[in-house]
């Protein structure tokens, strides 16, 4: 079976935290969102946080993983199976001749792109609207986490898809 390369999604995991400190920077649009909001912005952020939101962003890699490496699907459909294991079955050598003939298609990082942006748009904006109506917020504010989640999606599942 070909080996997954697992050790992306933690790479993948640190865009969030980069982009984060981009896009939230006062200069960008950080000062905008405390308008919006009437939050004060939070400049020092403790280790503990910025270590939660790691663990939370390989958690977002792992399922754009899903979303954007279709080949993980064949795995899934015999994952439960006690013969995927054995070499010599025939789910394995079923799986190995897929994989030779159809393994490398849709693995791209523009491939990645798009599937991310997909994510981003149908889960965040959902999200984001969602807990922001409840909240009572601005509407405004959908649109400045909107704009980050779809961006920052769109990143890891590229970079996912293209080296996983």
């Amino acid at each position: 079976m070909e080996q997954a390369n697992w050790f992306i999604l933690p790479i993948a995991a640190l865009l969030p935290l980069i982009l984060g400190l981009v896009w939230y920077h006062p200069k960008v649009l950080g000062t905008k969102l405390s308008q919006i909001s009437g939050e004060p912005l939070m400049e020092n952020r403790s280790i503990g946080k910025t270590i939660i939101i790691y663990l939370l962003s390989i958690l977002l890699a792992y399922i754009l993983t899903i979303m954007s490496v279709h080949q993980s699907a064949i795995y899934q459909l015999f994952f439960m199976d006690p013969e995927l294991m054995n070499v010599n079955s025939e789910h394995n050598a079923f799986i190995n001749e897929f994989m030779a003939k159809y393994g490398d298609r849709h693995r791209s990082f523009g491939h990645g792109l798009v599937h991310g942006a997909e994510a981003g748009i149908l889960f965040g904006l959902a999200f984001f609207g969602i807990t922001t109506l409840m909240q009572n917020k601005p509407l405004k504010l959908i649109w400045i986490h909107f704009g980050f989640w779809v961006i920052c999606c769109s990143l890891m599942a590229g970079v996912i898809c293209a080296f996983f």
